[in-house]
């Protein structure tokens, strides 16, 4: 197990590659990137079994991003644990690259499923999860949705039938950073208690920050724990645009155009941080 400070420079590594990735194009899904990082530092820093040098390795555990504009916070850790060079994340979106704006599972190593469309995310992983168990594998299936993905229909329909499958071999994630691309849920469409509502579909149900990489990893394993075969949620209460606090405050942060000066004074900024917390 690594340590609160590796898995904390882990994550603070993500979030400078992302927003060194995005500043390519110029604009991009900001917000809902940053908010996953410090699960993603999680999640491949102690949790899952992969092999970077054999992403297709049957033995793996299973990621589906099912909020897919936040493929660059993936690309951006896949690229650090060496599923592909580094030089790939300056290539997002141009014309023959293979990493795309949304995840896309037979373009880029590492990439577990192909999404964007949302709400379809969770299923995905519900389908993975039941075939597994069906083979009596020991692999898990990981999933990460957005706030405002679950004002779909179809998640609760993967929920129920997630539960109605025993699948105690997944854990989803509910990135709760409280926008969407057109406003606030609130505004928009109230989520009300996501945690509350999984528990009701016959879910293991959890809430923690989602900038506190120790709670997340407690939860987890939590879960791992004492899910039983029921299929387990960690709602992640966080702030859109985490970690830079010139995007925190931004009301609309979803997805924008970049101001060059901005954009280069935030990573300068990152990188300072991670140098300094490299020397503790």
């Amino acid at each position: 197990m690594k340590t609160q400070k590796e898995l904390e420079r882990m994550a603070a590594e993500i979030r400078t590659e992302t927003l060194k990735c995005l500043r390519t194009r110029g604009f991009g899904h900001v917000g809902g990137c940053l908010s996953v990082v410090e699960t993603l530092a999680v999640l491949y820093g102690d949790i899952m079994k992969y092999d970077p040098e054999n992403p297709k390795w049957e033995g793996r555990d299973l990621f589906v991003m099912c909020k897919g504009h936040a493929g660059p916070a993936l690309f951006a850790i896949l690229a650090l644990e060496g599923f592909f060079p580094m030089e790939w994340l300056d290539t997002l979106s141009i014309p023959g690259t293979k990493l795309p704006s949304h995840c896309d599972r037979n373009l880029t190593p590492g990439v577990d499923a192909s999404t964007g469309s949302l709400g379809q995310g969770l299923s995905v992983a519900a389908g993975m999860a039941h075939g597994l168990k069906i083979q009596n594998q020991s692999n898990r299936v990981y999933a990460m949705l957005g706030d405002g993905e679950c004002g779909e229909g179809q998640v609760w329909e993967a929920a129920q039938y997630a539960h109605h499958h025993k699948l105690g071999n997944m854990i989803a994630f509910v990135d709760w950073n409280k926008k969407q691309v057109d406003g606030t849920l609130d505004e928009v469409m109230s989520l009300l208690d996501a945690r509350a509502k999984f528990e009701a579909f016959g879910w293991y149900a959890v809430q923690v920050s989602g900038s506190d990489v120790m709670a997340i990893r407690n939860a987890i394993l939590e879960a791992q724990k004492n899910q039983g075969d029921k299929p387990a949620v960690i709602v992640l209460d966080g702030i859109k645009g985490s970690g830079v606090p010139e995007f925190e405050q931004m009301e609309f942060n979803h997805h924008f155009a970049f101001d060059k000066d901005m954009i280069d004074k935030v990573i300068k900024n990152l990188e300072n941080k991670l140098a300094a917390m490299k020397e503790e």
